[in-house]
């Protein structure tokens, strides 16, 4: 029962979860970016998905291009959306300052070491005229992914052994050695003194809950 209530409020697809809410309030500081620059304006979102545009309702038209870029393969271009297929950590098919914003929601966390995270955040500095990501606090009680305390803090060990013998989260139960392993390794959440290194020049605000950091939204070049 209480795990069913924290998927719940953790739930961004449940309209009045307390994962959406805190969604929308985050898109509206993004917004307010979108809505002083000059159009046309091009957005790049790195992991995203057609959904999540049009959940918040800022979908392709006169004056916008949204280009969405994912590591899996990704279906055809359609209502407006351009898909392609790629890696975050290294997007030569982009040229410098070719997109007005790059986006990047709960992506970062996802992509490998700190070296590799350093890699993806160099190449949104160097593409994006401006740019806004946002990645959870590696310091909030809650670990996202596994919805248990402290999860992020355990031996990797423990960790995978406890994902082979317990449906943890969004992550669930994986009883396979290696692929528990893989998932769970896949997995390196941010500190703010960590974020700050990977965008030194970038404005980090916090996401607040229960009075507590739940993530950080970090705005780069913003107007």
């Amino acid at each position: 029962m209480l795990v069913r209530f924290i998927q719940r409020i953790a739930n961004s697809s449940v309209q009045d979860s307390l994962a959406s809410e805190m969604r929308r309030r985050r898109f509206e500081i993004f917004r307010a970016h979108f809505d002083r620059l000059p159009k046309p304006v091009s957005i790049l979102d790195v992991g995203g998905t057609m959904r999540f545009w049009q959940v918040m309702k800022l979908l392709p038209g006169d004056g916008l291009s949204i280009t969405l870029l994912n590591v899996a393969p990704v279906p055809e271009s359609r209502d407006g959306f351009i898909s392609v297929e790629g890696d975050a950590r290294s997007m030569p098919e982009f040229g410098d300052a070719q997109f007005d914003i790059v986006f990047s929601n709960s992506v970062i966390e996802h992509v490998g070491s700190f070296a590799q995270q350093g890699r993806m955040a160099s190449e949104i500095q160097r593409i994006g005229r401006s740019y806004f990501v946002q990645t959870p606090n590696r310091y909030f009680p809650m670990e996202p992914h596994a919805l248990f305390p402290g999860f992020q803090f355990l031996p990797l060990g423990l960790r995978v052994w406890m994902v082979r013998r317990f449906s943890m989260g969004w992550i669930g139960r994986i009883p396979d050695y290696e692929k528990a392993y893989a998932r769970v390794a896949s997995i390196e959440l941010l500190s703010r003194r960590r974020l700050k290194r990977l965008f030194p020049d970038a404005e980090i605000r916090d996401e607040r809950f229960a009075g507590l950091t739940k993530s950080f939204m970090v705005l780069g070049r913003w107007v």
